[in-house]
């Protein structure tokens, strides 16, 4: 599990980094069930995961206890509360896993560790909090606009193995769309 993140990390910064090996030992690998919380809404999130293999979603509670999907995390890409991690404050959102999943998890302690002892991780940093900006705003700035059928053709052409790999229920949820007339629309592709 750790090559996977080796590999990730060499593939964005080169393979000349000093002391990757320190750095790697600072992740904790973890294998979870499905549907397990990583984080809960009003706790304290403790760690940045990276997704070896598996699926997670970020998602709020509305008032109703529904969920609202803000993204759906895949393999080869990093997921956490970021504002809670970095502040220590409470969690706004919840992760859960999906489907099982192996992750490798690293603490804020040695998060700082790895930015210290790897500068060049600093890129890598950026583009994970880059990445998360950007797939945020793009996705509400488009979905405003969208219809319930262009949000799912939008999905089809961006993300379509997520349309085979988990239920309708969290697409819908992530789509903003009822899971009713996510299957009706669906159904008419």
């Amino acid at each position: 599990m750790i090559n996977i993140l080796r590999e990730h990390i060499i593939n964005r910064l080169g393979n000349d980094i000093d002391n990757l090996d320190t750095v790697l030992n600072c992740f904790e690998p973890l294998h979870v069930d499905r549907n397990e919380f990583l984080v809960k809404e009003g706790a304290v999130c403790k760690y940045v995961y990276f997704i070896a293999k598996g699926c997670l979603q970020v998602f709020v509670y509305d008032h109703d206890m529904n969920e609202t999907t803000r993204d759906i995390v895949t393999e080869g890409t990093w997921c956490s509360e970021l504002m809670s991690f970095g502040s220590g404050k409470p969690a706004t959102e919840n992760i859960r896993t999906v489907e099982p999943c192996e992750l490798l998890a690293i603490d804020r302690q040695g998060f700082q560790k790895m930015m210290e002892t790897v500068p060049q991780f600093d890129k890598v940093y950026k583009q994970i909090l880059e990445t998360s900006y950007a797939n945020s705003v793009y996705r509400i700035n488009t979905f405003v606009a969208l219809s319930a059928l262009e949000r799912i053709k939008w999905l089809m052409e961006h993300r379509p193995k997520l349309m085979t790999r988990v239920s309708s229920k969290l697409i819908a949820s992530y789509l903003g769309i009822n899971k009713d007339v996510f299957s009706r629309l669906k159904a008419k592709l």
